[in-house]
């Protein structure tokens, strides 16, 4: 799992029409247990994520360059794309996954955002939680992290299908009210041996917020 803190004022967020999946209603979750953010830092940028990183341009003028996010980058910046839209791109650049925020919408209070990756073969959509502080989770990264691992539940999966393993994009799952005012979102990951083979499973991961929005942690929530 990849995290993005992005410092300046905090942005409202807008809700916009989007590829994201609705969250059904919030239901009531049990207490939080064993909640501890697994991030890893990816630098300080001059803006933070929101509504206004949205970029909806046309790249195809990119498609047969070999040097796509150089070419994405200035796409944008010809088009008119927002500071904050070209910091998320040149971030993402930065991490080896050319791309860009194409829509933005606010689920309970947290911010989500679809990120496009228009040149690669698969997997071309995925998600960055923004929290109040500007700290963006990405839910395709590090699915099942050293702790996951561990678990009873992933022991007994892993035995079943050993060359099984998580295939993004993660999907979202439902949302859930935390007893101290917070919020979980969750999302969902298919596990299989291969891009093209039946999936032999999916893992269900909770994502923690306080009742301020800051990023409290994630949780193995399911795995069957």
């Amino acid at each position: 799992m990849k995290t993005l803190h992005l410092a300046a004022p905090l942005l409202l967020a807008l809700s916009l029409a989007a590829c994201q999946k609705p969250h059904p209603a919030a239901e009531v979750a049990s207490a939080t247990k064993d909640v501890t953010a697994q991030t890893t830092g990816l630098g300080e940028q001059a803006t933070r994520i929101g509504p206004t990183a949205v970029w909806t341009g046309s790249i195809e003028a990119c498609r047969t360059d070999t040097a796509a996010d150089n070419c994405l980058l200035q796409v944008m910046r010809t088009a008119g794309a927002s500071p904050v839209a070209l910091a998320a791109a040149s971030t993402l650049s930065a991490q080896g996954k050319p791309g860009y925020v194409t829509a933005w919408q606010d689920v309970e209070g947290v911010g989500v955002a679809t990120l496009e990756f228009p040149f690669r073969a698969n997997t071309n959509q995925g998600t960055w939680l923004v929290d109040a502080n500007g700290l963006a989770i990405d839910v395709d990264e590090e699915v099942l992290d050293d702790t996951a691992r561990g678990s009873d539940a992933y022991k007994a999966f892993s035995s079943k299908h050993p060359d099984s393993g998580p295939f993004a994009p993660a999907v979202a799952a439902g949302t859930q009210a935390l007893p101290d005012g917070g919020v979980r979102l969750r999302y969902t990951t298919p596990l299989r041996s291969c891009h093209a083979c039946a999936d032999d499973g999916h893992v269900t991961i909770g994502y923690d917020f306080d009742g301020k929005r800051g990023f409290k942690g994630k949780q193995l929530l399911e795995l069957r």
